[in-house]
């Protein structure tokens, strides 16, 4: 059976990336690898195996052009009122908090943010769906 392990990323600033991942999301590097012109940099939370694999070309200058076929990667908190506080508190820009229904119910509470790179994050409430 296939597992998912990672999903991987280019950022043009390796430095901003580490610090907008680490600060909203509590990833932590679980490997680094250095090769001549780029790095893989693998970023894991303590509580799932599947990491976000950060590219970085170092001959790049110009941001990555994201196209329109990118959608988001998600994640889901034990109270997304209070990340999305914490966010804030924290300049990360997040979008407003939205409530997601289907036939009257919510089907998911959420919000968007940005990295540095203009990948899009959700950060959705746990429960449901979701758990």
């Amino acid at each position: 059976m296939a597992k998912l392990v990672h999903s991987m990323i280019r950022v043009l600033d390796e430095a901003k990336a580490l610090d907008f991942y680490h600060r909203a999301f509590g990833l932590e590097i679980a490997d680094n690898l250095r090769f001549g012109d780029f790095a893989l940099i693998y970023l894991r939370h303590p509580s799932s195996p599947f990491e976000v694999e950060l590219t970085v070309n170092f001959d790049r200058k110009e941001p990555y052009a994201l196209g329109d076929g990118y959608g988001h990667l998600a994640v889901v908190v034990d109270d997304v009122d209070a990340e999305h506080a914490r966010f804030e508190a924290e300049k990360l820009s997040p979008g407003p908090l939205r409530d997601f229904k289907h036939d009257g119910k919510t089907l998911a509470r959420f919000f968007f943010v940005s990295d540095p790179d203009g990948y899009k994050i959700e950060v959705i409430q746990r429960g449901g769906r979701f758990g």
